[in-house]
């Protein structure tokens, strides 16, 4: 199995080296260079199977024979030991709960995938390994979470400051060891501009082996396409393909789907549902990308100007604008009509969605008002609502429970590093 930059100006590589890279020499993401095909009888075993097992034989298409069967198989069982469940909120919505692991955020199983990857390959090399990271929220505390204690493996966390919430912050920031957090003046955008030019400084890069954790590395990006399976797998017998609607900043969730869908699984449309940060839903009106400073709201982990993931979409469909339509329906919603919907849900079904989640849920409600033929609609729920415990109060009155997990971090001493957003500062960080 080989893999090959965006750019197409970079040597292809094995999925070792294009995770240990983190992206290509040329700048550009790596992708399959011919994308693998589900084996025949997969989608009619996929009701039976659990979710490791869906992993393990998904997963094994993107490894080809670069990675033994019973390392896979430890792999996706190790990573994957929480449920996936799919909740109906009435005929026609569906709500498939990603929130359920460590850190309760659906970048768990990106990031626990992913770490487990590395520790295996960074095993095969003895080179220790470094990880950079840029956050709006939740990729921070699933990465750090993910890679604590992982012997060879050093984590360097780049979030915003003051544009994460006081428990995202808590669970990135408190762990120490392996796991180092920069608290950057500035917005994600300066955060995921410095990490991408770390990985490419040749000064750094002399010294250091430097990967990513964000889903610019195609280790983050395979597991990611697994719960559109699950997804299907509960849903069982329809008139007609599941719409997902994907709450998206970066795009690594939504460029899972079609990776998933790429290779094999019915999925009639995705929707591409945002915040005030729409330039992909803007792309898709105009045909035009233009990226911007990422705007703050109340979802703060989609509020990227400059989505990494649109370089794979724009690949994965040959640059046609028309081809990319037809699978991607683009949207976005203000802070108001997150609070709205949230309330709304919370007194019609009794269910409590986080601000990210809303979003989906208005991008699926505005889809089915324009398309009565959509029958089943899938939102991907990417955060526990306790996670922002003050946006759900102020929406629903209600104050959410905070699981065990996450208030066992609430009282520990923050132990990050104040960081300006120039990359010269954090070029001779990393050399130090």
């Amino acid at each position: 199995m080989k893999y090959r930059s965006t750019l197409r100006r970079s040597p292809e590589v094995s999925l070792r080296e294009a995770v240990i890279r983190g992206s290509a020499p040329d700048g550009g993401l790596y992708l399959p260079v011919e994308m693998p095909h589900l084996k025949n009888d997969f989608l009619e075993r996929l009701p039976s199977l659990a979710f490791p097992e869906i992993a393990l034989e998904v997963g094994a298409l993107f490894a080809g024979e670069e990675i033994p069967p019973q390392v896979l198989e430890k792999i996706s069982t190790g990573a994957f030991n929480f449920p996936v469940p799919l909740v109906a909120l009435g005929e026609r919505l569906h709500i498939l709960e990603l929130f359920h692991g460590p850190t309760l955020a659906f970048k768990d199983f990106g990031a626990r995938y992913m770490a487990r990857l590395m520790e295996y390959f960074v095993q095969e090399t003895g080179h220790e390994l470094t990880v950079i990271v840029a956050t709006s929220g939740d990729t921070g505390s699933a990465v750090a979470h993910a890679f604590l204690g992982v012997s060879g493996i050093r984590v360097v966390i780049l979030y915003p400051a003051g544009r994460v919430s006081s428990a995202q912050e808590k669970q990135l920031t408190t762990l120490g060891q392996n796991i180092t957090a920069l608290e950057v003046a500035g917005s994600f955008d300066d955060c995921q501009r410095m990490a991408k030019q770390a990985l490419v400084d040749p000064a750094i890069n002399e010294k250091l082996t430097l990967t990513s954790a964000n889903s610019i590395n195609i280790a983050r990006l395979i597991p990611q396409s697994f719960y559109y399976f699950a997804a299907v797998a509960q849903l069982g017998v329809s008139k007609s393909l599941p719409v997902f609607s994907v709450p998206s900043g970066n795009f690594g969730n939504l460029t899972g789907g079609l990776l998933a869908k790429r290779i094999g699984l019915g999925v009639g449309q995705f929707i591409a549902a945002t915040n005030a940060n729409d330039v992909v839903p803007e792309f898709l009106r105009s045909g035009n990308l233009i990226p911007r400073a990422s705007r703050h709201t109340l979802s703060n982990a989609m509020d990227v100007g400059n989505p990494s993931n649109f370089a794979r979409i724009v690949d994965l469909y040959d640059n046609d604008l028309q081809a990319i339509r037809k699978d991607i329906w683009g949207c976005s919603f203000s802070d108001e009509e997150t609070l709205r919907v949230m309330h709304d849900v919370k007194e019609r079904h009794g269910y409590v969605l986080d601000p990210h989640t809303a979003v989906g849920v208005l991008g699926w409600k505005s889809f089915a008002k324009q398309n009565q033929n959509a029958t089943q609609g899938i939102v991907l729920a990417t955060a526990h609502p306790a996670k922002f415990a003050e946006v759900v109060s102020r929406a629903t009155g209600l104050h959410p429970e905070m699981p065990e997990r996450l208030a066992a971090f609430l009282d520990r001493p923050k132990k990050s590093i104040p960081f300006s957003n120039q990359f010269s500062e954090l070029q001779e960080f990393l050399l130090r």
